[in-house]
């Protein structure tokens, strides 16, 4: 990822966290506008403190942009964890589309063409090791494809 898309991912994530309190809820709201049966993934999870946890984790992975390697296992084990709950990869496009919706809806105008390449393109880095992970945890069972981390990026990601 070229620096200038880092400190405009750095810059807008510095905003939208001062803001997170009202942020994650509209993501979950546009998530399970998406998709309603996500719903019963959470249960009666605390929709307060798992905003808290959602924005914390994008946190780490603004934070580690200049050295992705740091917080690949943080996403592997985060992934391992999502397989339990009943998180399947079609989730992943999904929480994607949510993201990006919430953020062009918290920055209007503002989110330009480059602002949404940006994100999108760390999110799908993000997506990509975590759903690798969850194959790997999953295969055995699933009949998934163990290998499919092996398989190289798309050519627009981090």
């Amino acid at each position: 990822m070229r620096e200038d898309e880092i400190l405009l991912l750095e810059t807008s994530f510095a905003e939208v966290y001062a803001a997170r309190d009202a942020a994650a809820p509209l993501f979950y709201e546009r998530l399970f506008v998406h998709d309603p049966s996500l719903r019963r993934l959470f249960g009666d999870t605390d929709m307060a403190a798992q905003g808290q946890k959602l924005f914390s984790a994008l946190r780490l992975v603004v934070a580690s942009l200049r050295n992705l390697p740091a917080v690949v296992p943080v996403l592997e084990d985060l992934a391992v964890r999502h397989v339990s709950y009943g998180v399947r990869d079609a989730h992943y496009e999904t929480v994607g589309a949510a993201l990006i919706e919430t953020l062009s809806l918290y920055f209007g105008p503002r989110f330009t063409a480059e602002m949404r390449a940006a994100w999108t393109s760390a999110y799908a880095t993000v997506a990509q090791v975590m759903i690798a992970a969850a194959h790997r945890v999953s295969a055995p069972e699933a009949g998934l494809d163990a290998d499919a981390h092996l398989r190289p990026a798309p050519a627009a990601v981090l």
